[in-house]
């Protein structure tokens, strides 16, 4: 399997708990400390609709970037744009690695800066082949 693939897949699963985790927080479970830079254990109605806005998109992010390593996937972003979408996506997965870093809380920065840094590089990775 090409590293790229590899990566993609990497990134993929990854989604999947991120969209699991804003399902969750969508749906009330009292997630915050771990979220949105330490919320209260349930988040705010407009923190939840976030959520449930990223739950939407992550899994089309996801499945752009295992478009762009070459794994045959449906994805809505017509071909000619999945690169700028992919790139798109490293530059805000660039940005999730900054604020999961210097989050206040403990809790987020010890779950979400490994998972946005691999999500990151992997995405750079399929970005990059």
């Amino acid at each position: 399997m090409h590293f790229a693939v590899l990566s993609a897949w990497v990134v993929a699963a990854l989604s999947a708990g991120l969209v699991i985790f804003q399902l969750g927080l969508a749906a009330g479970a009292p997630w915050g400390r771990a979220s949105y830079g330490g919320q209260p254990p349930r988040i705010r109605p407009a923190l939840r609709v976030s959520s449930a806005v990223a739950a939407l998109v992550w899994p089309l992010i996801a499945l752009t970037i295992l478009r762009r390593a070459g794994v045959e996937v449906w994805t809505p972003v017509p071909d000619p744009a999945v690169p700028v979408v992919v790139w798109v996506a490293v530059a805000y997965l660039a940005v999730g690695v900054v604020l999961n870093t210097i989050t206040r809380s403990r809790i987020e920065r010890a779950i979400w800066m490994p998972v946005t840094t691999v999500m990151f590089v992997g995405t750079l990775v399929v970005a990059l082949s």
